[in-house]
């Protein structure tokens, strides 16, 4: 079994690059709030370009990245574990439930793919060329026509979902697993705040009082205590740290990857941009690749091993 690293930093060096109404945004800004954390806010477009995120990360344009110095950690999964490691107190997975609480998250990404189809084809506030953008993350990209001819279907989807959630909650517990809350909260606790946002479509959850009460339990860890950033002084953060990921292999790798070499990773299914970098470290769930951006420096983007493809650059 490989053992995990800690990140053992500071709270006030977390910076988190989002925008308000992203829904995996704040899947992490309310872990920040449960976890009593500070943090700085860096606000990013909504579409690309992204120009001083993508200084930091060398391609991954999805939100939210996580940056601590010269680290940049990418997908909520990862920040996930780090967030835990840097405050462990309160668990993201108390009483043994790290395995359940990722299995959850995997079935949350449909329940998140069903609230952005139908909020995009219901009038969510969103920029004119959204759809354009989020179609090139796609490697077929997105057929409008037919998500409109299926939206009776995806309305199916989502009552039932909402009712898979409403019957855990049944029992009278407070949280998905039990007494207390994990990781498994948060991640289906985002598409909710996703339907929240828009009037049309809140009406949605009326007929699951469990779900909704739960919902506010969650929105009422708050997002912790941040301060605004701009995304340049963000960059010159970086620029100016110097990472603290040491050289490690993963003696267990099937495929023998060593520090050192040089790969391009993405992520299988949504969002087609590789980052390209030499191994410095790298686990079962996590591999950390250095780069060299012109104006961020010497950076290391940290990216999970689940659901993403590593190949030779």
């Amino acid at each position: 079994m490989t053992t995990e690293r800690r990140y053992t930093v500071p709270a006030g060096d977390l910076v988190l690059h989002h925008y308000w109404i992203s829904p995996y945004a704040e899947k992490v800004r309310c872990i920040f709030g449960f976890k009593r954390l500070s943090w700085k806010s860096v606000l990013i477009p909504i579409v690309m370009p992204k120009p001083d995120l993508l200084a930091l990360t060398g391609g991954y344009r999805k939100t939210p990245v996580l940056q601590i110095g010269a680290d940049v950690f990418c997908d909520t999964d990862l920040i996930a574990r780090v967030l835990d490691a840097v405050q462990p107190d309160p668990p993201l997975f108390p009483d043994g439930t790290e395995g359940l609480c990722y299995a959850l998250g995997a079935w949350q990404q449909q329940l998140f793919a069903l609230a952005v189809e139908m909020l995009g084809l219901n009038g969510a506030p969103l920029p004119d060329n959204f759809v354009e953008d989020r179609a090139k993350m796609f490697e077929s990209g997105l057929d409008v026509g037919r998500m409109i001819q299926e939206l009776p279907a995806k309305r199916d989807q989502m009552r039932a979902k909402l009712d898979i959630i409403e019957r855990q909650l049944a029992d009278g517990r407070p949280f998905v697993l039990g007494e207390r809350p994990s990781l498994a909260d948060f991640s289906l606790y985002h598409p909710i705040f996703a339907l929240r946002g828009l009037p049309a479509m809140s009406v949605t959850l009326d007929p699951f009082s469990g779900v909704r009460a739960w919902a506010d339990r969650i929105a009422g860890f708050g997002h912790g205590t941040y301060e605004e950033m701009s995304s340049a002084a963000a960059v010159e953060t970086a620029r100016s740290a110097t990472p603290q990921t040491a050289s490690a292999s993963d003696p267990g790798d099937p495929n023998a990857r060593r520090p050192g070499e040089r790969i391009s990773v993405v992520h299988a299914d949504f969002g087609r941009d590789p980052v390209v970098g030499e191994i410095v470290a790298s686990s079962v769930h996590e591999i950390a690749i250095r780069r060299r951006d012109e104006r961020a420096g010497e950076v290391i983007v940290h990216l999970p091993r689940e659901r993403y493809v590593v190949l030779p650059a």
